[in-house]
């Protein structure tokens, strides 16, 4: 038994971008906050939201060809 697909959401792509930008951002204020290091905190939610962000859109594409294939046949 699987779960029912949720319909690809409008634009899936700038959506999964503005997300992972936000937590970013969070992720690098709570670093300012609580005291830490600055400097070192944004090149690790830079390289976090370029992983996460490429992943998603690989993802996204994914099953954008797949519902293609699933619709052509």
């Amino acid at each position: 038994m699987t779960p029912p697909r949720r319909p690809i959401p409008k634009r899936p792509f700038r959506d999964s971008a503005i997300f992972y930008a936000g937590l970013a951002v969070v992720f690098v204020a709570i670093v300012g906050i609580t005291g830490g290091d600055v400097v070192v905190a944004i090149p690790i939610a830079l390289g976090c939201f370029l992983i996460a962000t490429g992943y998603a859109w690989w993802k996204f594409r994914q099953r954008m060809r797949l519902e293609e294939e699933r619709e052509s046949r």
